[in-house]
């Protein structure tokens, strides 16, 4: 197992325990937040992608308690350089192994039912999710929610990412395509065995609604298991009570997988 350290950490949920962990991804020791039911039970694993970069889209603690109400066992890694772990994110670029190492470390928990690990993003970390996907294929679902599923539409729509984008990956998609092209999912779903579920509001200004409608038309040309949910009115953000319902049918929908 890749955990080097477990230290409790205060839950809001006295049902739920939850762990601050630092595992290794690579030669990094990376953080992120377990969450698990407080009793002796197995459970699904439940790999949580946040959505962000550095201090924006932080994993919050009562998010994944959410999620482990609904009966998985969640981790949550913050990506490499956040909360003292060590190197620099990039936005799905090499940080992508952080997930993987964490998809590692969650096959590899002794309370997780074996090889039943389902895979969870919300806006950047729809992009992560379907990369962790594609090259864990022990992966039984993934579900991508508000995600991005291509990084050339997200630099271009998202003018108040374009300063970040281009210190990240090195400069702009015309300069640099391919860079562009290693971090978008859409070009390698071909790979991806596990049954997708995108959920995205039509009116999100943050990741458009396009991230959603390119991937599904690549999942169902290529023959891909895909199932959409889509809200005309809804933003990037949904109003708390159905995002609330939604957690508990996309926790149904993906304990549904075989």
């Amino acid at each position: 197992m890749n955990i080097i350290e477990k230290s409790p950490f205060p839950s809001p949920n006295p049902k739920i325990k939850m762990f601050l962990i630092t595992y290794l991804s690579g030669s990094l020791k990376v953080k992120g937040l377990l969450a698990e039911p407080n009793d002796n039970r197995k459970y699904d694993g439940f790999l949580y992608l946040r959505g962000g970069i550095k201090s924006v889209g932080m994993v919050r603690p009562a998010r994944i308690g959410q999620f482990a109400s609904e009966g998985f066992i969640v981790f949550a890694p913050f990506y490499r350089g956040n909360r003292g772990g060590e190197g620099n994110e990039d936005f799905a670029g090499d940080d992508r192994l952080d997930a993987y190492n964490a998809f590692d470390l969650l096959m590899n928990y002794h309370r997780i039912n074996k090889n039943r690990i389902h895979i969870f993003g919300f806006s950047r970390g729809g992009a992560m999710a379907l990369h962790t996907a594609i090259h864990r294929k022990e992966a039984i679902s993934v579900v991508t929610w508000s995600g991005v599923s291509d990084m050339e539409l997200t630099y271009y729509e998202r003018t108040d990412l374009r300063k970040m984008l281009k210190r990240v990956i090195g400069g702009t998609p015309s300069k640099f395509p391919d860079r562009y092209k290693e971090r978008t999912p859409l070009f390698a779903l071909k790979e991806i065995d596990a049954p997708v579920l995108i959920i995205h509001g039509n009116k999100d200004q943050n990741v458009s609604f396009e991230h959603a409608k390119r991937l599904e038309e690549r999942l169902r040309s290529l023959g891909k298991s895909v199932d959409t949910w889509y809200f005309p009115n809804f933003t990037h953000y949904f109003p708390p009570a159905i995002n609330r319902q939604i957690v508990t049918d996309l926790c149904s929908w993906m304990k549904k997988q075989a």
